[in-house]
């Protein structure tokens, strides 16, 4: 299988022997970030720094002034961490060392965003915004990200495009000095923090039949056992209701994704590959969206699908796979991030059983010398 490794431009610009180092791996195709959320990051190899902060999402190259013109949502130019033109600097040095770039390109998830435009947030069902998660109901949000997605993934020489964050972002986001693990919230409480009511969801809600006000109320009486006690269960919404909010959530995300898809296919050219970090389970929110697999591989050219947990997740998918669908098993290799890069041939062969047709490893940029020197055996 084919083996792609993540990095960063700062992993690549400045280091001289970062490309070199990476092509070593075995690796033949590298997922270059072009568009990426606030970070702050190991650069355990890198001869003149060894933390870099990204202060805010940002775009890695210098926008298109004229496309985002007069618009209120705009992307924003990296500082120091990422400046001029890191993306193409970086794009450019990897491919001097033969190596296949595709850009990476991380959507519905700007803090910044929020910060500077609050009412683009999602609001849970308390009231409390999610600075982090724009939501994806919002006209003026959809277009912003369909447009970002069309510039942020069609950088010159790039052979194709992985979209992550692609859908609904939720409760679940790692923050700075984060205190919210006192009460443990299972998939169905994530689920239910994770709805919003802002303006533009309580429109849909109301055109999907249900009363926005008395849902926000059957959320917060469904999450209230889980405030009092340990691993205690949500009450389930009712039945009506359930499915009403899941049929217009599972829509609004699988229309921005068809859009954002084709978007990026008329600004790239023939044979420009489009892939999703995807979930198969529709209602999960966050870096893998979830999607309906029959319907996201009638769209997109395939998945990255996360697998460090194992790779059961790719059977939904493999389920609709064509001979030409990009199955992509996405392992951390990354043994400070819980990520077991001495088993990696194993966990291939596991996932390729499962149908997964590539490798991606995360992260080359982040992985210490131990780390990496497991990979270069294991792909081979």
């Amino acid at each position: 299988m084919k083996a792609a490794a993540f990095l960063y431009p700062w992993d690549v610009v400045g280091d001289p022997d970062a490309a070199a180092r990476i092509a070593d791996l075995g690796v033949r195709q590298v997922t270059l970030a072009s568009a990426y959320h606030s970070t702050r990051a190991l650069t355990p190899r890198h001869p003149r720094h060894r933390i870099v902060t990204a202060e805010y999402a940002a775009v890695l190259y210098p926008p298109d002034a004229a496309r985002w013109a007069g618009r209120g949502l705009r992307p924003y130019a990296a500082g120091e961490w990422a400046p001029g033109d890191a993306y193409g600097e970086a794009a450019a040095t990897l491919e001097a060392a033969g190596l296949d770039v595709r850009t990476w390109v991380v959507l519905a998830h700007n803090s910044r965003m929020g910060a500077e435009h609050p009412a683009t947030s999602v609001v849970n069902a308390y009231g409390d915004r999610y600075p982090w998660a724009p939501c994806i109901a919002q006209p003026a949000v959809r277009e912003y990200l369909v447009s970002l997605a069309a510039e942020a993934a069609v950088r010159p020489g790039a052979r194709g495009t992985e979209l992550e964050s692609c859908g609904w972002y939720g409760a679940a986001h790692l923050h700075a000095h984060d205190k919210i693990s006192g009460v443990a919230l299972d998939d169905a409480a994530q689920y239910l923090m994770s709805l919003c009511f802002c303006p533009s969801c309580r429109d849909g809600y109301g055109r999907a039949g249900l009363d926005p006000g008395r849902l926000a109320a059957s959320v917060r009486d469904a999450l209230e056992p889980v405030w009092h006690g340990h691993d205690a269960p949500v009450r389930p919404l009712g039945t009506d209701q359930a499915e009403a909010v899941l049929e217009f959530r599972t829509r609004t995300a699988r229309t921005l994704q068809e859009s954002a898809v084709a978007a990026v296919r008329a600004a790239a050219p023939e044979g420009f590959q489009v892939l999703l970090h995807a979930d198969p389970k529709a209602h999960h929110c966050g870096a893998n969206a979830g999607v309906d697999p029959a319907h996201i591989l009638s769209v997109a050219d395939g998945v990255v699908v996360p697998c460090t947990g194992g790779p059961q997740l790719l059977e939904p998918f493999a389920e609709h796979a064509t001979d030409e669908t990009v199955l992509a098993a996405n392992f951390t290799v990354v043994t400070g991030m819980g990520g077991a890069p001495a088993a990696l041939a194993a966990s291939a062969a596991k996932a390729a059983s499962l149908g997964a047709t590539e490798l991606r490893l995360y992260h080359a940029g982040l992985a210490p010398d131990a780390d990496l020197a497991l990979l270069g055996p294991a792909l081979s």
